[in-house]
């Protein structure tokens, strides 16, 4: 079975990439629970991320704060959820190892289910100004 992120990896399938270094890339949400909505992967596939070596999860987790921050400054959210799931039962979609970044809106509410689509043009926008604010 492919594995839908490992596509975006390797070219075949198009993202806003927002961060990249040698181990990670970071890309808008396809179906975002809102603006903003980002996918922090590790390059290297792994299901679970309990598949992963202590390092790695580290290192994965260390530079979620610089994403979310250049997030919130391009979208001007009041604040971030972080989610991570593994595993169907978890709602884990797409079986390689990623961490949400969910921008959230005080006149919005808080909501998880919730999806909308964005154009590309939309998500190419977004994505090069939150690229800017990582430098």
């Amino acid at each position: 079975m492919s594995c839908i992120f490992c596509d975006i990896l390797s070219g075949i399938r198009d993202s806003h990439i927002i961060y990249e270094d040698t181990a990670h890339v970071a890309f808008l949400d396809k179906y975002p629970i809102d603006v903003g909505h980002s996918l922090v992967v590790p390059k290297s596939h792994h299901e679970r991320i309990t598949d992963m070596d202590s390092k790695s999860v580290g290192d994965l987790f260390s530079i979620v704060p610089k994403i979310a921050k250049a997030i919130l400054s391009a979208t001007n959210a009041d604040a971030f959820s972080l989610g991570q799931n593994n595993g169907r039962a978890a709602k884990q979609i797409i079986p390689h190892v990623h961490v949400h970044i969910i921008p959230r809106y005080n006149h919005k509410g808080t909501i998880w289910t919730k999806r909308s689509i964005s154009n590309s043009e939309e998500l190419s926008i977004l994505a090069k100004k939150i690229k800017t604010l990582l430098v």
